[in-house]
């Protein structure tokens, strides 16, 4: 395995495996044994980095979320794990009533719904400290200022180490880390958004915003991290649920039915064939040693999916397969 360091303030900043293992089904679609065999594994690898939020996975178990975060607060206490893998969680976007959706009827980033679920996240986690604290999904109906003053307040009271934000626009990040700044609070470090090797079309209206999807890596986003080297990017469905490469893939989602996916699907097949890895291994190689370091954040349903996905850190593409991967377009 190896690693990287998120954050920048000694008090906070923390060691984490370049790969991270993503527990969304865990307690839903994947059952606790079977979580607990996966979780065991990748840390058995030398994984230090779980990822988690408060409402996963709501639509799968009618509810308003929090299984994942039980299994892991369950795999920690039967394990005795403490400090020494760092657990990712998220607010923002669980329902407020059971039978509704992120949509229409999400908690939001107010400061009473940070403070309320940032709590509840640690006592289903069973830690002190959340390590890691993500801004889920943008809320229009809260001032930026808001927002970022009850985050602050939280890691000045030691309850959360870290802060992050994921699916909002680049510039809502950046405004954020100015006022956070300003008034000399904690502010988002770390930064995760969906992206692959496939390109998934950002500009069509999204349920959240007319302007398109904010969760996805486009170019101004890319752009920021490569000229804020001390920002982390996680890269969340970098696999798209198992769409990539074989007999049995799932059909890909219609926003990747473009050219560029056809032209990349190619090279791809080519690369997978020369180095006789997997597409999915190959996409995550692609993704570990590109010019702008992402951490993979991959799901595993079964420790045999996760083995996969660890074995793509022992591949090193050359410099040629990397830049014709690069240029498909």
């Amino acid at each position: 395995m190896r690693y990287r360091t998120i954050g920048t303030d000694p008090q906070h900043r923390r060691e984490v495996s370049v790969l991270s293992l993503g527990a969304m089904l865990f307690g839903t679609r994947t059952d606790e044994a079977t979580a607990f065999a996966v979780l065991d594994r990748f840390v058995e690898a030398g994984g230090t980095f779980v990822d988690t939020a408060n409402n996963y996975a709501y639509w799968l178990d009618d509810s308003r979320g929090g299984a994942s975060e039980q299994v892991l607060g369950n795999w920690r206490r039967s394990r005795g794990i403490t400090d020494e893998v760092v657990i990712a969680t998220k607010l923002g976007a669980r329902p407020k009533a059971v039978g509704t959706g992120y949509v229409e009827n999400r908690e939001g980033l107010s400061a009473a719904a940070i403070r309320r679920e940032a709590e509840e996240s640690r006592q289903r986690l069973g830690v002190e400290k959340l390590d890691l604290l993500y801004a889920h999904v943008q809320d229009p109906a809260v001032e930026l200022a808001e927002t970022v003053g009850a985050f602050g307040a939280l890691v000045a009271e030691g309850t959360v180490g870290l802060l992050g934000v994921s699916n909002h626009w680049s510039w809502q990040v950046e405004r954020a880390r100015q006022l956070a700044a300003r008034d000399g609070l904690a502010g988002y470090e770390v930064l995760q958004y969906s992206h692959s090797y496939f390109r998934r079309r950002a500009d069509r209206p999204s349920p959240l915003s007319p302007d398109g999807d904010a969760g996805v890596v486009v170019g101004d986003l890319l752009s920021y991290v490569r000229a804020n080297p001390e920002l982390a990017m996680v890269a969340y469905s970098p696999l798209l649920g198992g769409s990539y490469g074989n007999e049995t893939a799932k059909p890909l989602d219609p926003a990747f039915d473009h050219a560029g996916t056809r032209a990349r699907s190619a090279e791809l097949d080519r690369v997978a064939k020369e180095t006789g890895a997997t597409h999915n291994q190959v996409v995550l190689a692609w993704l570990l040693g590109g010019e702008v370091p992402v951490i993979p954040l991959t799901g595993a349903s079964s420790v045999a999916q996760l083995d996969e996905s660890l074995a793509a850190l022992d591949l090193e593409l050359t410099e040629d397969q990397r830049a014709r991967l690069d240029a498909a377009h």
